[in-house]
């Protein structure tokens, strides 16, 4: 279920702010932020069972803040942050977490980082039919019986 109607406006402006914080866009490896409207869809849109805790880290942030996180002054904002790592317990680790994990399924992050977008096995080949090559190293080994349960 998407978080989108379950967190509040400055919610999701203050997710979208301290996501940019703790990964920022950068044109040296051609990478969005955390803050790019594709990966904030993707924490939004995969939310779920962390909905709780994030809210309750987004809500602890905005009492830290005492206003919208993006308002504030770089210098403030960034000692918000800190005091938000040090006082911001499990909700705080969920939320980083959540970006990040968003973060680095995003195909342009992990290009970056020179990963294939595809699954690490096969490797993106078509097994054919009947092809049980790769069962050979098992059929190497001696055989095993056991007596069923």
């Amino acid at each position: 279920m998407s978080a989108d109607n379950q967190l509040t406006r400055n919610q999701r402006d203050d997710l979208r702010t301290i996501a940019a914080m703790i990964v920022p866009a950068s044109d040296e490896y051609k990478v969005p932020g955390a803050d790019d409207p594709a990966i904030q869809a993707d924490i939004l849109a995969t939310l779920g069972r962390d909905t709780k805790p994030v809210t309750a880290a987004l809500d602890h942030l905005a009492r830290l803040a005492g206003q919208p996180l993006g308002e504030l002054d770089t210098a403030k904002r960034d000692a918000v942050a800190q005091e938000f790592r040090t006082s911001g317990g499990a909700p705080a680790v969920t939320l980083v977490r959540v970006v990040l994990q968003c973060y680095y399924r995003d195909d342009r992050v992990l290009r970056s980082l020179g990963l294939e977008l595809r699954a690490p096995f096969p490797k993106g080949y078509v097994l054919e039919d009947g092809d049980w090559s790769l069962l050979d190293p098992v059929r190497a080994r001696p055989t095993s019986l056991r007596k069923a349960p």
